[in-house]
Parts: structure tokens; sequence; C-alpha cells
């Protein structure tokens, strides 16, 4: 049996084990900021464990927070936890604003094309 939704194939451990109790991260991050993999998480972040390391290789290509979470099949909070340290730790990295300091229109697009696929 799941400890986190009933389809069994989802998060098996409760999310304040994956975080340490922990709720926020010291980094906010609203679902459309982009992440993307540094220098340093392209070369050491295959070997971070679970989740850290997953988040780590899933960022090949740059991605929103709502994505991550979603392909990570993760808690909203859970994912910006561990992003948070990650970004602590210096494996990743976030852009949220485009030149104008608008959102871009691209990245929303993709984030709402993400949520439609929840």
């Amino acid at each position: 049996m799941s400890s986190f939704g009933d389809t069994g194939d989802g998060l098996r451990v409760r999310p304040y084990a994956i975080t340490g109790g922990r709720t926020r991260a010291r980094a906010e991050l609203q679902i459309e900021t982009m992440v993307y993999r540094t220098p340093r998480g392209e070369e050491h972040g295959h070997a971070l464990p679970l989740e850290r390391g997953q988040i780590v290789v899933l960022l090949a290509t740059p991605q929103s927070t709502a994505e991550i979470s979603a392909r990570l099949r993760l808690p909203l909070g859970v994912t910006r936890v561990i992003l948070g340290d990650l970004i602590d730790e210096g494996y990743v990295a976030v852009n949220t604003r485009s030149a104008n300091g608008r959102p871009d229109l691209r990245l929303l697009e993709r984030v709402l094309d993400g949520l439609q696929a929840l």
C-alpha cells in the first residue's frame, strides 16, 4: 500500500521524511520558476541520492518547478524544499524572469501544458 496517493505507483514515503521535516526552503520558488542544472550539477549530480539525483538528471533541459514536481510525482512543497537545498549546494540555479522583467509567454504556456497533463 502506498503512503501517498492511492494508485500504488507514487511516493512511498512520507513527504516529511524526504525533507527532514522542513516545509519551506530558503529560496522562494514559484511554480513557474525555471530551474536548470549548473556545471557542478552536470559533473557531480549523478552521484546524488534518491530524489535529489533524479531532479539533477531530469534537468538536462531547464524545467519549471511544476514540471519537475509532476514528472517525479512529488508533492510541490517537497519539490520546492529539495530544489532549495540543491540551489544552496550549487547543483541547480534558477532563472525566473525574461529580459523585460516579465515571465516569458512560452514558459507560461509550457507550465499550463504541464499542469493540464496532470
